[in-house]
């Protein structure tokens, strides 16, 4: 058979056999799907290898991860690409969904594990943090002999540390009151900044939902104030924080400062305001405000 006959019958056949190599090679990138950001997999591909580890890395400042049927185990490593993360101090904040089962999650430093959060744990929906000095993500899968169902699922942060702000104990300590100079940082820092009155206050099992009313809006980070309207000048959210803090409505007006983790609001330093324009025409008067604030 002469070359040429030979070499458009062997192209002929390249092109007839080349959907079906992308479909095998499709079929095997789907067993893993991840991006800079999310990863999403299925302990399937390690049937009868309940040892392995996979290695996943996430790039970004928040994303998810959904782990199908989890057998052997993985390590997440975040290592955020931005500029300004290799020199700034970062948590990590960790939302479990409610339905997330089938492992145990701890903090692996140069090997060694430290419990995070155990299976039981991950269904309550807990937001959970630490710094990623601590270490990366070791997901375990509980080893069992039916892992249908099994499922586990979370959404991740990263926070930027700021001084003297412990960001786990934002979220669950029990409330204590800001010195002056952490009130002063507040200002400065917090992903909102508003100053109003509390409207209404409603408890769920582990929180207090306080609905305020904003009569000055300095900042939010997001949506966490909505406008009355366009002509209305004031403002109304909800703001979450601990049960044992204790607030109750028509208190007086408050300086309410705080940070946004996964689209909610919680309550950090609240000054009562006429407290706080003393401090802070004090610091002045010192010249140790760490940022201007108009209080006319």
């Amino acid at each position: 058979m002469p070359a040429p006959v030979l070499a458009r019958r062997v192209s002929v056949l390249l092109l007839l056999l080349l959907p079906l190599l992308l479909l095998r090679v499709r079929t095997a990138l789907c067993q893993y799907s991840s991006d800079q950001c999310s990863w999403k997999g299925s302990g399937l591909t390690h049937e009868g290898h309940a040892r392995d580890v996979e290695q996943v890395y996430l790039r970004c400042s928040q994303g998810y991860l959904e782990w199908l049927y989890p057998t052997g185990a993985i390590i997440v490593n975040l290592r955020p690409n931005t500029v300004s993360a290799a020199s700034a101090r970062l948590s990590v904040c960790v939302k479990p969904s409610g339905e997330s089962s089938g492992t145990n999650v701890y903090l692996d430093r140069a090997g060694k594990l430290r419990l995070l959060l155990r299976e039981q744990d991950q269904a309550r929906g807990k937001v959970h943090c630490f710094n990623m000095e601590e270490g990366a993500l070791f997901i375990e899968a509980i080893p069992r002999t039916d892992i249908s169902r099994r499922i586990t699922t979370f959404q991740y942060e990263l926070v930027s540390d700021r001084p003297g702000v412990d960001v786990q104990n934002t979220l669950t300590a029990p409330c204590q009151p800001c010195t002056d100079a952490e009130m002063l940082l507040a200002v400065c820092t917090s992903d909102f900044v508003a100053r109003g009155s509390i409207q209404k206050v409603e408890q769920d099992e582990d929180k207090s939902s306080v609905t305020v009313a904003i009569d000055r809006l300095y900042r939010q980070k997001t949506r966490v104030f909505l406008s009355g309207g366009v002509r209305s000048r004031s403002w109304t959210g909800r703001v979450s924080m601990p049960l044992q803090c204790g607030a109750k409505p028509g208190d007086g007006e408050f300086l309410f400062t705080g940070s946004v983790r996964f689209g909610e609001a919680w309550m950090g330093c609240a000054p009562r305001f006429k407290d706080f324009l003393r401090l802070y025409a004090e610091a002045q008067r010192h010249g140790t405000n760490p940022c201007h604030v108009d209080t006319d």
